[in-house]
């Protein structure tokens, strides 16, 4: 009989683990847990005339949610990073945290931790952004400009959803009642409940939604464009492909120039080491690479 790990061993692990997705996660949960203790204590000290749990969440929401207004965002600049930290609502964590951890998995399968935390910054400021821009442009949201708020992580984990299915959008999970599914017709069925969502009671949210989503597409976009030459480009088994028809120039530092019969047996031997490189990370994936043969692979696909 096969024994699950306790909850409770699991819960440690995560708050153990270094990685960056591990530690979006416990910060987002300690946040939420911090606000709701204090929530819990304001309640049992309320009375009729000091409403103090409302006043609690009220001032919170304020002080850390991105407001729709430009005009109320000028007096709290900071708000468009830490909207994107704060939950009120347990079930709102629970599926943003969720949602993170299992596009975050796939990720970081392709790109670093480092890359993982600046979309999720970059996606957070984009729905924060499109989000006051909406509210400010379309004339249905005229009457709530001056009190709409925005808040969660939402936009940050739909950003790394969209990074995600941008470099591997082929890539397959396995779904409860569902079976096997490619991961882009996920997103592309995410996407659609935003925009069909957005005549609903909690359109300033979609649209920041929406946003998450542009920057999660640009990052990697950008990345494919070599505008951010420091990361390696791994966007699905369709780039091995077109690795092994490129032809690679060889930088030579040697003093003597090489005959024509030494220059194509270093060229045959080094797409030969790129064809192994790509078949291991086809049969064991991107992390079964030595950091030699990541560097190796680096060099060449930026050549």
């Amino acid at each position: 009989m096969v024994q699950t790990q306790p909850i409770s061993e699991r819960i440690g692990r995560l708050i153990k683990d270094r990685s960056a997705l591990s530690r979006l996660i416990v910060i987002n949960t300690a946040i939420w847990l911090v606000i709701n203790l204090l929530r819990v204590a304001a309640y049992l000290f309320q009375t009729p005339a000091s409403p103090l749990e409302v006043l609690w969440i009220s001032n919170i929401q304020e002080w850390l949610a991105v407001p729709a207004g430009f005009n109320l965002w000028i007096s709290k600049p900071w708000t468009p990073f830490t909207y994107m930290f704060l939950h009120i609502d347990f079930w709102h964590l629970f599926f943003n945290m969720l949602w993170l951890y299992w596009f975050g998995k796939i990720f970081l399968e392709f790109l670093s931790n480092r890359k993982l935390v600046i979309v999720y910054i970059l996606g957070g400021l984009s729905g924060a952004l499109v989000f006051m821009l909406a509210f400010n442009f379309f004339p249905a949201f005229e009457t709530s400009l001056g009190h709409a708020l925005a808040l969660g992580a939402s936009a940050s984990v739909l950003a790394i959803v969209i990074a995600t299915v941008t470099m591997v959008p082929e890539y397959t999970v396995n779904l409860m009642f569902i079976g096997q599914l490619k991961i882009k017709y996920i997103a592309l069925f995410t996407i659609a409940l935003d925009v069909f969502m957005l005549r609903s009671s909690n359109a300033g949210g979609h649209f920041a939604h929406l946003g998450g989503a542009i920057a999660g597409l640009l990052y990697i976009l950008a990345i494919r464009s070599k505008l951010l030459s420091d990361v390696p480009r791994f966007p699905g088994f369709k780039l091995f492909k077109r690795f092994r028809r490129r032809k690679f120039k060889t930088v030579h530092t040697s003093s003597r120039p090489l005959t024509d019969d030494e220059y194509n047996a270093r060229k045959v031997q080094s797409q030969k080491r790129i064809d192994g490189i790509l078949d291991k990370i086809a049969k064991s994936g991107y992390k079964s690479l030595s950091e030699e043969e990541k560097e190796f692979l680096f060099k060449f696909s930026n050549k």
